[in-house]
């Protein structure tokens, strides 16, 4: 009797055993299911920002550690911006340096994206941002702030007066300085047309002013029917 009920008991134990595995390895799947359900959410996620981001979240993050700095330099009466540069590497003042130099460089033609891109920065050089306003927004919509392509904004933000102002401001400044250079140019008779409407003369302007060095050779072939 003694022999048979140890038996069963060692039955059971590893039947227990066994069953324990079972619940872990089960809860284990379970883990591991969600955290890739999570982890494929996130991807996801990542794929449909924007390209540039991170680096403009890194941009702002770096903006308020930058004016919460200022900020108790100047309850300490320091200099802030003498503060930086004795905590600067030669590395870093040699980048700013090399930034400063190549600012706003003017490249000649690539295309309509970066003549844009250009602009933008330019209009955006001078502009002050108002950190308490931006730290309130920033609070105000969450994870809304840094918008994704299916974040709906449309009742959740509004413009200021004085950001309406100031946008009319620069709208008309921009009109008087393309009235200043939109003047009528002369026409010639005698050139050759290769164009089918004013934009498209001024295109091909541009074209001809940046490569018309570079593809003399290439018409001239072409005009007398000799290209290859």
């Amino acid at each position: 009797m003694n022999s048979n009920s140890s038996t069963c008991n060692n039955v059971q134990d590893k039947k227990a055993d066994r069953l324990k595995k079972l619940r872990d390895l089960h809860i284990k799947r379970n883990e591991a299911r969600v955290n890739n359900h999570q982890e494929v959410i996130e991807e996801d996620k990542l794929m449909k920002l924007p390209s540039n981001w991170e680096a403009r979240q890194r941009k702002a993050d770096w903006l308020l550690n930058d004016d919460k700095l200022k900020e108790e330099a100047k309850e300490k009466g320091q200099d802030y911006e003498r503060l930086k540069l004795l905590n600067m590497t030669a590395m870093e003042a040699d980048a700013i340096d090399r930034k400063k130099k190549r600012k706003n460089p003017d490249p000649g033609f690539s295309d309509y994206e970066q003549a844009t891109a250009r602009q933008y920065n330019r209009m955006i050089s001078n502009m002050k941002v108002d950190m308490n306003s931006y730290n309130r927004q920033r609070d105000k919509l969450g994870k809304a702030f840094y918008a994704e392509a299916n974040t709906y904004l449309h009742d959740k933000v509004k413009d200021s007066k004085e950001g309406i102002d100031r946008m009319v401001d620069d709208l008309e400044k921009q009109i008087a300085k393309r009235n200043k250079f939109s003047r009528r140019r002369t026409h010639n008779d005698e050139a050759d047309i290769d164009y089918i409407n004013e934009r498209n003369m001024k295109f091909n302007a541009k074209l001809e002013r940046y490569y018309g060095e570079h593809t003399t050779q290439i018409k001239q072939n072409l005009e007398r029917g000799t290209a290859i």
